[in-house]
């Protein structure tokens, strides 16, 4: 076993933690306070090839492995979930699955125009009575010969307003249940596509999340990705990497909440010495410390049975169960080694604490993660 990065991967993390550093950290609490999309900081990202990272080189993207991209993600979300959510959508499941199971004409339309950020991608699965219960989609999409009626109701929607593109799911043939589940991109402005209100939410505030209204959409037939029927397993072949990078935003948020409750730390004092000398801080570090590394082990092994084209559904599931657990296990550890400083906003490890909550919540819960990991052991 080899744990060391290459010199291009460490090249990758140290300019995603650059840019984090000094793009994303001024006004990062200030974005949150007024729910304000990071739009200057998101084109930026695409410009430097954080939002197509593993797309081909053909269309716009950078062509890198998985584990360059979770140690970007990683880096982003030490500083500002709001930003790398914005980043692992694009990522994972637009320019992925476009890249993976799109045509050349859609790839030559929409994937080479995400890949550098001209253009933001969402990813539309969610619905009132269909979270995590994917099967059970209620939007319909009905076969009109040259398009597709679209019609339904999509929720939590992320870049639910600043996307262009959006990744819609759909049923076509209630009667074939998950085999007449069907995907299609659908282009903002187009009439009968309505944005909901943005979502008024605990964390990743910067993110806009919208629900989003589709009446008597018509939808072309050249924009339906894959074969009649396919939709569902694009939207689950597409999740298990999705969850790869939500566990990465895990494992950033918790690195980034313990690295502040480190150096605090180590400055502030109580009973005469800095508190890190006290048992009851350092056993908390030590134990921060530990689940954190646990985590990062998980999710590089996800990577790397991706980027190896093995089965990564049950190691994905297990790093995003376990890094969305360390991100709220340490972000409240880290709220409380700061005392009351902790709660007040410049500290920043408020606002981790609340960002992490989404990651046990979205791209599948965890309790779908451990319905996916029992499956698979329960196998053989």
């Amino acid at each position: 076993m080899d744990f060391k990065l290459t010199e291009e991967h460490i090249m990758i993390r140290d300019a995603a933690r650059d840019f984090a550093k000094n793009e994303l950290l001024p006004g990062v609490i200030e974005r949150d306070e007024k729910q304000e999309f990071p739009a200057e900081q998101v084109k930026k990202m695409g410009e430097l090839g954080f939002l197509g990272m593993m797309a081909s080189p053909e269309f716009g993207g950078g062509g890198m492995d998985t584990i360059s991209y979770i140690l970007a993600m990683e880096e982003i979300s030490k500083i500002d979930a709001s930003a790398s959510v914005v980043m692992s959508v694009n990522n994972s499941l637009v320019c992925w699955g476009l890249d993976t199971y799109g045509n050349q004409e859609q790839k030559e339309k929409f994937l080479s125009k995400l890949t550098t950020g001209e253009k933001l991608g969402a990813f539309c699965l969610s619905e009132p009575e269909a979270g995590s219960d994917a099967t059970s989609q209620r939007t319909t999409a009905i076969d009109k010969g040259d398009h597709y009626l679209l019609n339904g109701t999509k929720n939590w929607i992320t870049n639910g307003n600043s996307a262009d593109y959006y990744i819609v799911i759909a049923q076509t043939d209630r009667e074939k249940k998950h085999k007449g589940i069907n995907a299609f991109i659908v282009e903002k402005g187009v009439e009968g596509f309505e944005i909901g209100p943005k979502e008024q939410k605990m964390g990743i505030r910067g993110s806009d999340t919208h629900s989003l209204n589709f009446n008597d959409v018509k939808v072309p037939k050249e924009n339906r990705i894959g074969e009649d029927g396919f939709g569902f397993k694009f939207a689950m072949k597409t999740l298990s990497g999705g969850r790869i990078g939500i566990a990465a935003q895990a494992l950033g948020i918790a690195s980034g909440a313990y690295e502040l409750a480190l150096d605090y730390s180590k400055q502030r004092k109580a009973f005469g010495t800095e508190i890190c000398n006290h048992q009851a801080i350092a056993f908390k570090l030590a134990d921060m410390y530990t689940s954190i590394e646990a985590s990062r082990h998980l999710v590089m092994k996800a990577a790397w049975d991706k980027d190896q084209g093995g089965n990564y559904d049950l190691t994905g599931a297990m790093a995003k169960v376990y890094a969305s657990k360390t991100a709220m296990d340490v972000t409240t550890e880290a709220v409380q080694v700061h005392g009351g400083n902790g709660y007040v906003k410049e500290y920043h490890v408020e606002r981790l604490m609340r960002d992490a909550k989404i990651t046990q919540i979205y791209e599948g819960t965890s309790e779908i993660q451990k319905i996916v990991i029992s499956r698979a052991i329960l196998k053989g």
